[in-house]
């Protein structure tokens, strides 16, 4: 069995927002959303630079080192952002969210900074995989505020983390195994914001075609108010030699 993906990506301007400070690239080994954030179109030049970094790793990784090869373009995304700021002080500020995964074979390696996410469909049950690196996501994970508090916390959408430039990094990195049916979700918040989990559940269980899906997703955002822009990655994971052998 040779494993690969089938992918499909889709990025929105939402209906509020003027530009797209969202950025995603989509490849046989790489996916990556990064949500960018700054002034004056700031975000979009952050999380454009950071994916362009991620770009350069849509190859054949040894799967031993998927890890390690993430981790390292992360921190020289970091770096580019920081040499960017230094020689453009009205780039002070930018910064962005990054949700990745490399893939080699039946391995992907996934990176987490900020709050895009990563869920996973398996057998039928949709988890999130990757965990919010934001204040309210803290304070809920030390019991000092409740799932119904959430949504009217007025510092929700603060970051604890981004990738703006700054020395101090700590990327989430976990390595996992897939399987043949899995469906893979990456989503910035202006999907995961408005489109609630059993929607998301109800969408990837009940289409095929990875394009309708993520089209859908879209929709659906922009249907609650699409206050955000809004990107989304679907892959789906896949027996290779099938489908070369399918007429």
């Amino acid at each position: 069995m040779m494993i690969g993906i089938r992918y499909a990506t889709r990025s929105d301007v939402g209906m509020l927002r003027e530009e797209n400070e969202d950025s995603a690239y989509a490849g046989p080994h790489v996916l990556a959303v990064a949500d960018g954030m700054g002034g004056h179109a700031a975000g979009e030049v952050a999380s454009a630079t950071v994916i362009e970094e991620l770009r350069a790793l849509d190859v054949e990784v040894p799967q031993d080192r998927l890890i390690a090869t993430l981790e390292q373009a992360v921190r020289q995304a970091n770096e580019r952002v920081h040499s960017m700021v230094e020689a453009d002080s009205s780039l002070r500020g930018m910064g962005t969210t990054l949700t990745a995964m490399l893939w080699s074979g039946s391995q992907l390696a996934i990176v987490q900074i900020g709050d895009s996410r990563a869920y996973l469909l398996r057998d039928g049950i949709l988890y999130q995989i990757t965990h919010d690196q934001t204040l309210v996501q803290t304070l809920l994970d030390d019991g000092r505020i409740s799932q119904e508090q959430v949504a009217t916390y007025p510092y929700r959408s603060m970051l604890l983390q981004a990738l703006d430039g700054r020395d101090q990094l700590t990327p989430d990195l976990q390595l996992r195994n897939a399987l043949v049916g899995d469906r893979y979700l990456l989503c910035s918040d202006g999907l995961w914001d408005v489109v609630t989990p059993d929607m998301i559940h109800k969408t990837l269980t009940g289409m095929t075609d990875p394009e309708h899906v993520v089209a859908h997703l879209v929709d659906a955002a922009n249907a609650g108010g699409g206050p955000d822009n809004i990107t989304c990655i679907l892959a789906d994971v896949i027996d290779l030699n099938d489908q070369e052998a399918s007429p």
